[in-house]
C-alpha cells in the first residue's frame, strides 16, 4: 500500500455543499493499492478542520480528537452506504452519529464588552473544539439523509474509490473525471470480451 500526501482527486459533486460527504470522503482508495487518508495524522486532521471553517486558525488538536473524527467518518460511511443500498443502517454507526449531533452545546451565552456592548457567542473550549466540528458535521449529515436529496445519493462505481457524491446526471455514477474514464474504459472492455466470446462460440459451433 502506497500512502498519498497530496489529494489526487477533487472534491466529488455534493462534497461542498455538505461537509458530511466531505468527511465521508478523506479516504481514497486509488488503483495500485495508493491510498490518500487528509487525516492521517492529527496535524493534518487540523489542517481539514481549519480549511473548511470547522476550527479557529491556530488551533491544535491531539490524535484524541483526530481519532474521534476518524469514527465519525466510519458511521457516516455507513450509513451512506445503507442509504445508497437501501439497506439497515448498523445501530452503532447511528448511535455515533447521534453522539455527535448531542456532543457540542447549541446555546449562544450572554457576553459583554467594554466599547461593544453585550453579544452573544457559542462557547468551545479548547476540550470542544472537535465536539464542535463533529456535531456540525453531524447535522449536515442528518438534515441530507432525511431530505429529498438523499435520493441523489451514490457511490463512486470505479473501483476501489467507492467516494460518496451526489448525483448531477441521470447515469453518473463516478466521483470525477478520472474515475468515469476508468469505468467507460471498462464497460468497453467487457463490451469487447463479450464480443470475442460470442464469435468464438459461434465458430465452434
Amino acid at each position: 500500500m502506497m500512502i498519498m500526501h497530496e489529494t489526487p482527486l477533487p472534491p466529488s459533486p455534493g462534497a461542498r455543499e455538505h461537509s458530511s460527504i466531505d468527511l465521508a470522503n478523506t479516504e481514497l482508495h486509488l488503483p495500485g493499492g495508493k491510498v490518500f487518508d487528509a487525516l492521517n495524522t492529527p496535524e493534518a486532521t487540523t489542517d481539514w478542520l481549519i480549511t473548511r471553517g470547522l476550527v479557529d486558525e491556530g488551533a491544535e488538536l491531539q490524535s484524541y480528537c483526530q481519532n474521534r473524527l476518524i469514527g465519525l467518518r466510519g458511521d457516516l460511511r455507513k450509513a451512506f452506504a445503507a442509504r445508497v443500498c437501501g439497506g439497515a443502517v448498523d445501530a452503532r454507526a447511528l448511535d455515533g452519529i447521534n453522539a455527535a449531533l448531542a456532543a457540542a452545546p447549541n446555546t449562544s451565552l450572554l457576553h459583554f464588552a467594554p466599547g461593544e456592548g453585550f453579544f452573544r457567542s457559542l462557547e468551545h473550549p479548547a476540550t470542544q473544539l472537535v465536539e464542535h466540528a463533529m456535531s456540525v458535521i453531524a447535522e449536515d449529515a442528518a438534515a441530507l439523509l432525511a431530505s429529498d436529496e438523499a435520493r441523489l445519493l451514490e457511490q463512486c462505481e470505479a473501483e476501489p474509490c467507492a467516494r460518496f457524491l451526489l448525483k448531477t446526471h441521470g447515469r453518473r455514477q463516478w466521483c470525477s473525471t478520472r474515475c468515469g474514464d476508468r469505468v467507460r474504459a471498462a464497460r468497453s472492455y467487457a463490451r469487447k470480451r463479450a464480443q470475442a466470446n460470442a464469435g468464438s462460440t459461434t465458430r465452434s459451433a
